[in-house]
């Protein structure tokens, strides 16, 4: 298994990179989300990866933490939901997007996807509610980037100059946070469910907030009324 690739970035398609790694070039499908945040060609990349294995195909797909690997993963496992279906919807909603969709049960949020329509829509939104708490619990460990300073790049002529990829030290500090208050709520005795959606509605509005507003704000949801 493949499961991450570090290189330099040959071309850039519509849908997919070319990332040379010591010689040998590696095809990898990847979300326009992800493809708008790469460097230049020439420069230095690092993605998390997954391949997926047919009967007559082999392709890797893509991404820039291990936290959209796992919703990837995730999304594929509902019926309807195919390995580009589901790199459409998180190149649409983002990894922490996804999440909060599926939390909340917003499923135009989904279907504003391309190739989503309102049935699959709804079928992600059933089939992922319950398990979305346990990724978006994990969030803040998977939300770094891969990062490309230990790439090396070997060439017969001089290798172009190329930046360390950076890491979305946002996106770390939000799953972090939401990470602490899922944690905090479940803790004070919370569904899993229940605390996620607070969580989850409360960064909707608020997505800088750090933990201890957070966990605040959503208990302030989650009191009877």
């Amino acid at each position: 298994m493949i499961g991450r690739i570090s290189g330099r970035l040959d071309w850039r398609g519509p849908d997919h990179v070319l990332i040379d790694v010591r010689g040998v070039g590696y095809i990898v499908h990847v979300s326009e989300r992800t493809l708008a945040g790469m460097p230049a060609a020439g420069e230095a990349i690092s993605l998390y990866t997954e391949l997926l294995v047919r009967e007559d195909l082999l392709q890797l797909f893509g991404f820039p933490t291990m936290l959209e690997k796992e919703w990837h993963k995730l999304l594929m496992t509902v019926q309807g939901v195919g390995a580009k279906a589901a790199m459409a919807i998180l190149g649409t909603l983002g990894a922490e997007g996804v999440g909060r969709a599926i939390t909340l049960g917003d499923a135009r949020a989904v279907q504003a996807a391309p190739g989503v329509g309102p049935k699959l829509a709804q079928r992600v939104i059933l089939e992922l509610k319950a398990k979305a708490p346990g990724v978006m619990a994990a969030g803040a460990g998977l939300a770094a980037k891969a990062g490309a300073e230990d790439v090396v790049i070997e060439e017969s002529a001089p290798a172009p100059a190329w930046k360390p990829a950076k890491v979305d030290e946002g996106a770390a500090r939000r799953a972090s946070a939401s990470a602490d208050a899922l944690s905090a709520l479940v803790n004070l005795g919370y569904g899993q469910s229940d605390a996620a959606q607070a969580v989850a509605t409360v960064m909707g509005g608020e997505p800088d907030l750090e933990a201890a507003g957070l966990i605040r704000a959503a208990l302030k949801l989650l009191a009877p009324k």
